[in-house]
């Protein structure tokens, strides 16, 4: 059996909410000492994840979803094993747009990561914020889920019980259950509602979850080991 622990972290591209700057040093001692052995992280710029990797000296691959402050920005994966392929997918933008709220293009990025000879795909995003964005998005994720060894990880900006993730937990299993009283992710400092997730295929078991008290982002992070093979 192949065991590993996965975590997903928006991680508000990398602005330590404690300082209100940019801390590369405290994120990558936090992935670090969570014992993740892959991370997906949420609100990146391209440049970052270079940052990232060179600290922990681990794999990366980053995704853009869009153009922010002149620079490529989206998710990004860190892997202490190697990343043998990735592709980033692109939402559509809902035409027209149904909302008067925020619109931004979001992505998925999937990857294949080698589990010590074993095929592992990860699936790291980040949900807009609006209905028909997260609508678009669920249509994505799924188009590109494969059906044996995959996980799916995020913000997907939407509580668990939101209708939009029926199609999500009709094809993956939430880790949440496992999570016990400690379960809310957002805000870091005071959470009040669960937005991220880690969801596997049926063949992947699910050992432990958890989101820790770590007031670093304003997203705390979330971890879930899981077992497989």
């Amino acid at each position: 059996m192949k065991d590993l622990t996965v975590m997903t972290f928006n991680v508000q591209h990398f602005e330590n909410v404690n300082t209100g700057k940019i801390d590369y040093d405290a994120f990558a001692a936090a992935i670090r000492e969570s014992g993740a052995d892959i991370v997906g992280l949420n609100e990146v710029y391209v440049d970052q994840m270079g940052a990232l990797a060179e600290r922990l000296g681990w794999f990366s691959f980053f995704a853009m979803g869009c153009i922010i402050g002149g620079k490529p920005y989206g998710n990004g994966v860190l892997s202490r094993l190697p990343i043998k392929k990735a592709e980033a997918f692109t939402v559509p933008d809902p035409d027209p747009r149904g909302y008067d709220g925020y619109y931004e293009t979001r992505c998925v990025l999937k990857c294949a990561v080698d589990v010590h000879g074993e095929p592992l795909t990860l699936l790291c995003t980040h949900f807009g914020l609006n209905p028909d964005e997260a609508e678009n998005a669920v249509g994505t994720v799924l188009s590109v889920t494969e059906n044996e060894r995959c996980v799916l990880m995020g913000d997907l900006n939407l509580l668990p019980g939101d209708p939009i993730l029926l199609p999500i937990r009709e094809k993956l299993t939430d880790t949440a259950p496992l999570l016990g009283a400690e379960n809310l992710s957002f805000p870091s400092d005071a959470p009040d509602r669960k937005i991220d997730y880690v969801f596997v295929t049926a063949d992947i078991g699910i050992r432990a979850a958890e989101i820790p008290a770590l007031v670093l982002s304003d997203h705390r992070p979330y971890l879930a080991e899981i077992t497989f093979g």
